[in-house]
């Protein structure tokens, strides 16, 4: 048996097809998702998702999720995301070049400077984010 998943963004569709196992950046942790699943619902961190769509297939599809929520009911993992990206349409260097940004960003904030911080913050994990689905094959 497979799983239906369904990525879903404010503006698009990002992913709708059948797969074998689906791995999701929950807030607590990495949620592996078989056919016959429990039903759950889970928010989701900003981070790497990976989907296998053929039980022999040695490679998994990467996709970058930018915070959101799944639920899995019945073999279908619906996940409704702020935004995602394939990993295969991110352009490798340009990510690598955010992450050192991001990074640089992030060590020059001011301890003091609680908002800053956040948003520093929240940039690297995008920019992690983005660079590890890239470079997940």
């Amino acid at each position: 048996m497979t799983l239906t998943v369904r990525i879903i963004s404010p503006d698009k569709t990002i992913w709708d097809a059948s797969a074998e196992e689906v791995i999701l950046p929950s807030t607590t942790g990495q949620l592996g998702v078989l056919s016959g699943h429990a039903p759950i619902l889970t928010a989701l961190d900003t981070g790497v998702m990976r989907v296998r769509t053929d039980k022999n297939q040695k490679g998994w599809t990467s996709i970058a999720l930018m915070g959101g929520f799944a639920e899995v009911e019945e073999d279908e993992v619906t996940i409704l995301v702020n935004s995602a990206e394939r990993g295969d349409s991110i352009d490798l260097e340009e990510a690598r070049s955010a992450l050192n940004d991001a990074e640089t960003l992030l060590s020059r904030v001011s301890e003091g400077d609680r908002q800053a911080q956040l948003q520093a913050k929240k940039s690297f994990k995008r920019a992690r984010a983005r660079f590890q689905a890239a470079t997940i094959v």
